[in-house]
């Protein structure tokens, strides 16, 4: 009897964990997400009027969509991307001109979120906007609530996208960001979910001179400290990274990671979406995250290619986001991803033990 007490309350602590991995830094463990995670399936009668338009097939590029981000991470994925849109003003993207071409079945933004100054969530304005979050806060409360009712959670990687830039079918023209505005960006992450749950750069360079000395000296926190945390990832490799980098050498007193460059004091996470890409495995190898994706643009769901996906563990990139960790209900296909026994985390066969 004593023996199953503590066994029970040995899995009770490791609820919504995998406390065989403690002894792991976090870049020695392998994670499934999701790809656009808040993302809901594109206005269907919107969808018919692109597609017709359409004679080159883009328009499938769209053609997915997400359950609920708190589903997601009660089924076990541990990476989740999220888009935001600078909006000081509010009311920027209440009006998605894309409802001009069609009577729609679902009234848009009930609530008038939309309307409020502060960071939202879509995909690209006019065409792909509906959402489960209109608002950053929305989200990061939903993270913070599931985070303190599991609080043993592995950590939650979020890949974070800051959208602008004057390209838009309809015209739409997004606020462009700025050094003020990343610093708001900060804030915010640490006012929706707490300092205490965040992995900064800060905690990962510890006493090291620059970020990229500390991951390459094997620096990451282990997975037992790194439970019920979050982990962000600023996903641009141009002028909002170099942006985000000005005034804060190797990444001091900044929230998230960058997609930094190799040799440059703030590299440590990089994107390689490209699973074919052979050099992913040498920089896991020397320490970095990555980040890498196992379908892109509906293309491996419709022919049921799993090749990537297959790459993509091979290949030791501890990051690995899918759209289709569920089969689609958009089209036909039987196409989904997981490790196995239906899990979303493993031990990298790259970094492991």
């Amino acid at each position: 009897m004593k023996r199953y007490i503590i066994v029970c309350l040995f899995c009770i602590l490791c609820y919504k964990g995998n406390c065989q991995f403690d002894t792991l830094r976090i870049n020695q463990i392998q994670v499934i997400g999701s790809h656009n995670s808040y993302k809901k399936e594109i206005e269907p009668k919107l969808y018919e009027v692109l597609e017709k338009k359409d004679t080159t097939h883009c328009i499938q590029a769209l053609q997915y969509e997400h359950i609920p981000i708190v589903d997601q991470l009660n089924m076990g994925l541990r990476n989740l991307e999220i888009d935001v849109f600078a909006d000081s003003k509010g009311g920027s993207y209440a009006n998605p001109k894309g409802l001009e071409l069609t009577d729609i079945d679902e009234s848009y933004d009930p609530r008038n979120e939309m309307l409020q100054p502060g960071f939202k969530i879509l995909h690209i304005l006019d065409i792909d906007f509906r959402t489960h979050y209109y608002t950053l806060q929305s989200c990061l409360n939903d993270l913070k609530t599931w985070s303190d009712l599991n609080p043993n959670h592995d950590p939650i990687f979020i890949t974070l996208e800051a959208k602008d830039g004057k390209e838009n079918v309809f015209g739409t023209m997004p606020e462009t960001f700025s050094k003020q505005l990343f610093n708001e960006l900060d804030i915010a992450l640490i006012k929706g979910l707490g300092i205490n749950k965040l992995i900064t750069p800060d905690v990962v360079r510890g006493n090291y001179a620059t970020l990229e000395a500390a991951v390459l000296h094997n620096n990451w926190p282990k997975l037992k400290a790194a439970r019920g945390k979050f982990l962000f990832i600023l996903d641009d490799s141009g002028r909002k990274r170099d942006l985000y980098i000005e005034d804060h050498a190797a990444l001091k007193n900044r929230v998230m990671f960058v997609n930094a460059a190799p040799g440059t004091p703030e590299a440590a996470t990089l994107f390689r979406n490209n699973p074919e890409d052979n050099s992913i495995k040498t920089l896991v190898s020397k320490g970095y995250i990555i980040r890498t994706r196992a379908d892109a643009g509906t293309k491996e769901a419709r022919a049921n290619d799993y090749s990537h996906f297959n790459m993509a563990k091979l290949s030791g990139a501890q990051i690995i986001t899918t759209d289709y960790y569920l089969p689609s209900k958009l089209f036909k296909s039987d196409y989904h991803i997981s490790f196995k026994n239906n899990t979303y985390i493993r031990e990298n066969p790259v970094t492991g033990n």
